[in-house]
C-alpha cells in the first residue's frame, strides 16, 4: 500500500513496485486518512507511508493503522529535513518498521535509482520477515500456562559456529559498532546500559542513515545514555568518555595523529551500496589498535561489516553479533555469524552485560 499526497511520487513508486516480480501494489492513496479508513479491506503486508499529507498525516496515521493491523510493516517516507528526520525517528518508537528518505528531486536520476535500490530492498526483506513470523505463529500449537515457547531463528537455519578464542589475547581498548535497519532502536537500547564501558573507553558507530538524520540520532544517543555523542569531525582526536557516529554522507575511518588516534572523514564512493559503511571503519582501526578491539554488528541488510570483521578477528580482535530472533533484518549480524567470525550471537538484551563484563576484564 503507498500512501502519499503526491500523484508524482505515489505513480513511481507504484510503478517499481510493480515491476518486481514477488510485489503488488495493492493500493495507492493520497491521504492517511485514506489508509486507516481502508486499511481492513486492502489488507496490505507493507505500507509505504509518507509523512506530510492533507487531513490525516503520517505520524498521525501510524497508530491507528497500526491498532487496526499489528503485523503491519510500515515504512515511513519523508523528505530530507530536520523536521521529517525527528518524526521518522519518532516512529520508529511507535512502531514503524523503518524510514527512507525520498529525494528532493525525480528528475536527478541518481537520487532517484538510490531511492529505488534502497526502497525495493527494505519492502522485500521487512515484508518477507513480517510473513515468516506469521507462518510460524500461526503453524505453532498453543502453549500451556506457564511455560515460553523456545527461542528459534525464524529461517530455522543450524546454530552457527563461533570462534574458539572467545574475546582475544588483548584486553579491548576501543568499542565499535555497525548497524542498519532497526540500528537507531537497538542503538538506544544498548548505549543506555553501557555507561561503564563508554567512560574509559572510546565508542565509534556506523550506522547507515543519510545526512540530516545522524545529526538528529547523535543527539539521542547523547540524552539517552547521558554521555557525550556527537556526529564524528574530521581530525578529531578520539578520546575516551565520547560516543562518534559517522556523519551521513561520508566514510569513518580511524588514523594515526602524533601519539593519538583521530577520525578521517571519507567523501569516496559507497562501500557494500552504503555510505557510510561499516567496514571502512573496522578495517582502518586495526592500524591503531590492532587485537584490542571489540565490534559489534546489530540489525541490518546486506553483508557490511563481515569483511572487515574477518580482519578485526585476523588480528585478534573480537566480533559480537546480534542473533535472529532479536534482530529487524538479521542480514549483517546474519553475515558474521554464517562466517564463523563471531566469539558471540547474543539477543539484544545480552550484549550490554556481556560488553561490560569483557571490558572490566572478563574475557573468557
Amino acid at each position: 500500500m503507498v500512501v502519499d499526497d503526491s500523484v508524482v511520487i505515489r505513480g513511481m513508486i507504484s510503478r517499481w513496485i510493480g515491476a518486481e516480480p514477488d510485489m503488488e501494489v495493492v493500493a495507492s492513496l493520497r491521504t492517511g486518512l485514506d489508509a486507516v479508513n481502508q486499511l481492513e479491506r486492502i489488507n496490505p503486508d507493507v505500507a509505504v507511508l509518507d509523512i506530510e499529507m492533507p487531513e490525516l498525516d503520517g505520524i498521525s496515521a501510524l497508530p491507528q493503522l497500526l491498532a487496526k493491523k499489528r503485523d503491519l510493516v510500515v515504512i515511513m517516507a519523508s523528505t530530507l529535513t530536520r523536521r521529517n528526520a525527528e518524526i521518522s525517528l519518532k516512529a520508529l518508537s511507535l512502531g514503524a518498521a523503518d524510514y527512507i528518505p525520498k529525494p528532493e528531486s525525480t528528475r536527478e536520476a541518481t537520487a532517484a535509482e538510490t531511492f529505488r535500490h534502497d526502497l525495493i530492498q527494505k519492502i522485500r526483506h521487512l515484508g518477507a520477515k513480517a510473513r515468516r513470523s506469521a507462518v510460524h505463529t500461526s503453524a505453532s500449537p498453543p502453549l500451556a500456562p506457564g511455560h515460553d515457547r523456545p527461542r528459534a531463528a525464524a529461517s530455522g537455519t543450524a546454530p552457527v559456529q563461533l570462534v574458539r578464542r572467545p574475546f582475544g589475547l588483548l584486553p579491548p581498548k576501543v568499542l565499535l559498532i555497525g548497524s542498519s535497519t532497526g540500528g537507531p532502536q537497538a542503538l538506544m537500547t544498548l548505549v543506555a546500559e553501557i555507561g561503564p564501558v563508554i567512560d574509559r573507553f572510546p565508542v565509534l558507530i556506523t550506522q547507515h542513515m543519510p545526512p540530516t538524520f545522524t545529526t538528529i540520532l547523535a543527539e539521542h544517543l547523547a540524552r539517552t545514555s547521558k554521555r557525550q555523542a556527537h556526529e564524528a569531525i574530521d581530525g578529531e582526536t578520539i578520546k575516551a568518555g565520547q560516543i562518534y557516529l559517522a556523519p551521513g554522507g561520508r566514510h569513518m575511518r580511524v588514523v594515526r595523529h602524533g601519539i593519538d588516534a583521530a577520525i578521517a572523514l571519507d567523501d569516496g564512493p559507497p562501500v557494500n551500496f552504503c555510505k557510510p559503511a561499516v567496514d571502512p571503519m573496522f578495517t582502518s582501526a586495526i592500524d591503531i589498535w590492532q587485537g584490542s578491539i571489540m565490534s559489534l554488528i546489530l540489525t541490518g541488510m546486506g553483508s557490511d561489516g563481515t569483511r572487515g570483521g574477518k580482519d578485526i578477528v585476523a588480528a585478534g580482535g573480537s566480533v559480537i553479533a546480534q542473533d535472529e530472533a532479536t534482530s529487524v533484518v538479521w542480514g549483517m549480524p546474519g553475515a558474521a555469524a554464517n562466517a564463523g567470525i563471531c566469539a558471540a550471537v547474543l539477543p539484544l538484551n545480552q550484549i550490554a552485560p556481556k560488553l561490560v563484563r569483557v571490558f572490566s576484564g572478563d574475557r573468557s
